[in-house]
């Protein structure tokens, strides 16, 4: 085996990001401190091909030298907005029409590997903040919680971790139903 040169990797260029089809996934990051989880979670959105970021509350916006260290130019490709408060953002979602999935623990919440997508359903995925968690006025407002089975001693993963996970996972289903669709 050989390793791959990033010249071999045929990844495509910053206009042609913006004009590919997008994955059906929102993200919304509800009063994340960490400018390099921000930027973390930003990298992982252009992989995906997610279709936009909120950024809410006191997290941090680019442009930004802390953000872009993980992000590594993924905000000139993330569409993304600032809004200050989730609640708004949530119900304007709802509005139109997306699936507000939290991602925590709680009651009731719906193990990601048992969570199922439906077809032609837009998602928003809401993370909190690193010590708190979501928000419960965000869960308030969410149609289900995704919680990521853990079986360790520790009570969370970092969230730049846990969006990593759970996008990954609801890419695959997404793209699994679109392959049998066709």
């Amino acid at each position: 085996m050989r390793k791959l040169a990033n010249s071999e990797l045929n990844r495509i260029n910053t206009d042609e990001f913006k004009d590919a089809t997008k994955t059906p996934l929102i993200l919304v990051l509800d009063d994340i401190r960490s400018l390099h989880n921000i930027g973390s979670v930003f990298r992982t959105s252009d992989a995906f091909l997610i279709e936009k970021i909120y950024l809410c509350g006191i997290t941090a916006t680019p442009p930004n030298k802390e953000i872009h260290k993980t992000a590594l130019g993924a905000t000139e490709t993330v569409v993304w907005e600032y809004a200050a408060d989730v609640v708004e953002v949530l119900e304007k979602l709802k509005s139109e029409g997306v699936s507000l999935q939290a991602v925590e623990q709680v009651v009731h919440s719906v193990m990601l590997n048992d969570f199922k997508v439906i077809p032609d359903q837009k998602y928003a995925l809401v993370f909190g903040n690193e010590v708190k968690g979501v928000s419960q006025k965000a869960i308030d407002r969410c149609d289900g919680v995704i919680e990521i089975p853990q079986l360790g001693t520790k009570h969370s993963l970092n969230i730049s971790v846990s969006a990593g996970i759970v996008v990954w996972d609801l890419f695959q289903k997404i793209n699994a139903r679109l392959s049998s669709a066709e």
